[in-house]
């Protein structure tokens, strides 16, 4: 099942490290990126805090800001021009000061603690889920289907069980 909300709750004992990663991580998109980008962030720290044991209880702040950034750019394609917003990698790094191997490991790190792959739809901008399509594929008596060209009774069906943000029809 696709899940499309994340929680924000923290173990005690990482609310410090919580709060410090996200105080990079909203400085840095709300200066270059944007508030989507910003509430991911939030909510992947929060992932990676509930983790036993979290990779964030060592290391640099500043490199997990970034891993985490870098993680998310991957996904949402933050550098390919043709999407919005745009930034390199290598850009990201140093709005950091963290160099681009340090951020790369971070990221290959983060994406497999919380098994992110190419264009996973629990990571996706909420603005980016039309245009992906692992969020509305799913099979249906044996065949691959696009729930978008399914009746409006099988998009409800899907969305009530969190396999779908939205029911299409209702997001013209």
């Amino acid at each position: 099942m696709t899940k499309f909300t994340h929680s924000r709750s923290v173990p005690k004992g990482m609310q410090a490290t919580y709060e410090t990663i996200t105080a990079l991580t909203d400085a840095f998109c709300r200066e270059h990126l944007n508030g989507e980008y910003l509430e991911l962030a939030r909510d992947m720290t929060a992932a990676l805090c509930r983790k036993r044991p979290s990779p964030l209880a060592s290391g640099q702040p500043r490199t997990w800001g970034c891993g985490i950034i870098y993680a998310l750019g991957q996904t949402n394609f933050l550098s390919d021009r043709s999407f919005k917003p745009f930034m390199t990698m290598v850009d990201v790094c140093a709005g950091f000061s963290v160099g681009q191997s340090t951020a790369s490991a971070k990221a290959q790190t983060i994406s497999r603690a919380l098994k992110i792959s190419p264009l996973n739809p629990e990571w996706s901008l909420p603005s980016l889920l039309k245009r992906n399509p692992l969020v509305w594929m799913a099979e249906v008596n044996g065949m691959l289907v696009d729930l978008r060209e399914m009746p409006r009774e099988v998009q409800e069906i899907a969305f009530e069980q969190g396999m779908i943000p939205y029911i299409p029809a209702d997001q013209v």
